[in-house]
């Protein structure tokens, strides 16, 4: 009997470079273990957030407003911008796929600094484009330089990760307003600032303000990380009317539910008290911070809810300490691990771990 033909897919799917999300923790002999592998917040949402989700329960056999015109309206308020210069997606990796969608093609070119965050190669890829990895500077950021030399007549997108995941550098002001004024006004220039609500660093970049300044230029903001929802996925996108219109028409029809367009909004209202969580969140990433380097750890200053640890290829062997008395890390190739700040107990576990590995 002759075999029937697979369906014949694409060939880059098959070659698509595999997400890897943070695995879960394992309690060894009945122990506590702790997730520092995914950029979660640890708390849970406030309590006013929880009550307005019970209430939207009870409509979820309803369709959402494809548009969000609700929070659309919510979050142009809080930037003080235009709804016409909104664009809403699942998460800032959501919006960021109806960016590339939007943006790129075959033979087109996406310019973006490696390592950071590990979906960029992979939407692009999808799209049919062309990746342009540049390697980061020294000091563990961007190094702009490098790839403004990198863009081509074919580049019709750049992605700037700030703070950076998972090295948790910022671009400062003065860099970015160089690097805006050289590159091509037709080259879409995406600010990814997922992390930016843990940024202390008076010297950093301000996306929002770089988006008001230059046409070209969008920034992506998300509730997964500082408003807890990254269960929930819902993010947006600030960029001029026409690329925020290509984004909505890019993306998934209904795609950020009626539940997490309530907790946004409920999210965005009770900002201060949130804030004062990630506050928190902040005074233990500098105790671990300083922690390690008293330790003798050499990492870079991070701006974002996680530490990076330049370990090359004992990556994999650091992680299985880590997995081994119940914190599970993030180890990234040959390159390095990255620690989520999590709960004190936790980051007390990760740092027991640390100096142990430096004694051996």
């Amino acid at each position: 009997m002759t075999t029937p033909a697979a369906p014949k897919l694409r060939d880059a799917v098959s070659a698509l470079p595999a997400y890897v999300p943070g695995r879960p923790a394992v309690a060894p002999d009945g122990r506590p273990a702790y997730k520092l592998s995914s950029n979660e917040n640890p708390y849970p949402p406030l309590a006013s957030v929880q009550e307005v989700l019970r209430e939207a329960v009870g409509s979820v056999n309803r369709y959402p407003d494809m548009s969000a015109a609700a929070l659309v309206r919510e979050i142009a308020a809080f930037h003080a911008v235009p709804v016409e210069c909104v664009a809403t997606g699942t998460g800032s990796v959501g919006v960021l796929q109806q960016v590339v969608q939007a943006t790129c093609g075959p033979g087109d070119e996406v310019v973006f600094a490696w390592r950071s965050f590990e979906a960029y190669p992979i939407v692009v890829q999808i799209s049919g484009a062309s990746a342009v990895p540049v390697p980061l500077a020294a000091d563990e950021g961007h190094d702009l330089d490098a790839m403004l030399a990198a863009v081509t007549p074919r580049t019709r997108l750049v992605l700037l990760c700030t703070p950076n995941n998972p090295t948790g550098t910022t671009i400062a002001t003065n860099a970015l307003a160089r690097f805006l004024a050289a590159v091509p006004s037709d080259v879409l220039v995406v600010v990814d600032e997922a992390y930016t609500e843990f940024v202390r660093d008076a010297d950093a970049a301000d996306g929002v303000a770089a988006f008001r300044e230059h046409a070209n230029v969008a920034v992506l903001r998300t509730f997964s990380k500082a408003y807890g929802l990254a269960g929930l996925r819902v993010g947006y996108a600030l960029a001029a009317p026409p690329v925020a219109a290509a984004l909505r028409a890019t993306a998934v029809p209904f795609g950020v539910s009626g539940l997490a367009q309530a907790a946004a909004i409920a999210s965005l209202a009770a900002r201060d008290e949130l804030l004062e969580r990630v506050e928190a969140l902040v005074a233990e990433r500098e105790r671990v911070t300083a922690a390690l380097r008293r330790q003798g750890w050499t990492l870079p200053d991070s701006s974002a809810n996680f530490v990076w640890l330049r370990l090359g290829d004992r990556s994999a062997e650091f992680a299985a300490a880590c997995d081994a008395v119940g914190v599970s890390v993030r180890p990234y190739g040959a390159d390095g691990v990255r620690v989520t700040i999590g709960e004190r107990e936790a980051n007390d576990l990760f740092v027991q771990v640390a100096e142990a590995w430096l004694s051996r």
